[in-house]
């Protein structure tokens, strides 16, 4: 099953044309897929006091934890949508790792297991991102955080291997006329249809 996780509150944002066309191509394949919506589902990313004392065993008292938990271990494929904001990905998104992303479900620790991550049963992960700046102003005056942070080091601590994982980057969003969003749009479908994502 393929899971998208999706980080945007507006509904008239690209980001969200970038979902229905997630949807679109999915559904055109015939695959089976779920949505993972955090702001639609009013996901709480904030772990509060009483959260953190059951933290360290990876227990959760959320059924919206648990539900987005199931959904993942079904899932070989996952793909991640949102803007980048202030050089990387949104709050919401971070409490979705933290939240959810628990030590037995994750990843493993201990005294013989410095770390070790779990989701290695996820064959393919692609990030979609959007912002105002560039992909190579991102990469070369930003410390290139999604690489670097995001794919290199969070998805790769939870057992996605950095060479699962591609990034596709629509950059100047608010400056480019429609036509180019579609172009971009577009091209999603074609890079999925020829298997180049």
């Amino acid at each position: 099953m393929k899971v998208i996780i999706y980080t945007h509150p507006y509904q008239e944002s690209f980001n969200h044309a970038i979902l229905e066309q997630m949807e679109k191509i999915y559904a055109e394949q015939g695959q089976d897929y779920q949505v993972i919506d955090l702001y639609k589902d009013n996901f709480q990313p904030v772990l509060t006091a009483e959260q953190l004392k059951i933290y360290s065993s990876g227990k959760t008292s959320d059924p919206l934890v648990k539900h987005y938990q199931e959904l993942i271990k079904q899932a070989d494929e996952l793909t991640f949508i949102y803007p980048i904001w202030w050089h990387n990905y949104p709050a919401m998104l971070k409490g979705f790792f933290d939240r959810v992303m628990l030590h037995g479900f994750a990843y493993e620790s201990n005294d013989e297991i410095p770390w070790q991550g779990l989701l290695t049963y996820i064959n393919k992960c692609t990030v979609i991102t959007t912002s105002t700046i560039t992909k190579q102003y991102l990469e070369e005056e930003c410390g290139n955080p999604i690489q670097n942070t995001f794919i290199n080091r969070t998805l790769a601590d939870v057992g996605i291997a950095p060479e699962k994982s591609n990034w596709i980057h629509y950059g100047k969003v608010d400056l480019t006329p429609r036509e180019e969003h579609d172009k971009f749009l577009d091209n999603l479908s074609n890079l999925y249809k020829n298997g180049q994502n």
